[in-house]
C-alpha cells in the first residue's frame, strides 16, 4: 500500500528523468552554467538594491531612522531569493 503523501517515488522518477536526460543530451555548456550565475547574481541584487534604495529614499521623507530601509532591504532579499529559486526550478 502506497501512502500518496510519500514523496519518494517522485524524488526517484525525477532522479531518473534527470539521469536519462543527462545520458542523452551530456554535460550542460560551461557558458550556459556561468550565464546562469551571473543571472541568478542580478536576480538578487537587483531587488535588493531596489529595497535600499527605495528604503533610504522613505526615510529621508518621514524623518530619520532606520524602519523602511531595514523593511525593504529584507523585503527585496526575500523578493531577490524567491526570483532566484524560481530561476532554478526553470533550469532542472
Amino acid at each position: 500500500m502506497t501512502d500518496d503523501k510519500d514523496p519518494l517515488p517522485g524524488s526517484v522518477r525525477r532522479h531518473r528523468e534527470r539521469r536519462e536526460h543527462w545520458q542523452r543530451e551530456g554535460e550542460r555548456p560551461m557558458g550556459r552554467n556561468l550565464a546562469l550565475i551571473g543571472a541568478l547574481g542580478w536576480l538578487v541584487i537587483v531587488p535588493t538594491l531596489a529595497g535600499l534604495f527605495a528604503g533610504r529614499w522613505l526615510d529621508e521623507r518621514a524623518g530619520g531612522g532606520i524602519f523602511w530601509t531595514a523593511a525593504l532591504l529584507v523585503a527585496g532579499v526575500a523578493l531577490g531569493g524567491w526570483l532566484a529559486w524560481n530561476r532554478i526550478e526553470q533550469e532542472r
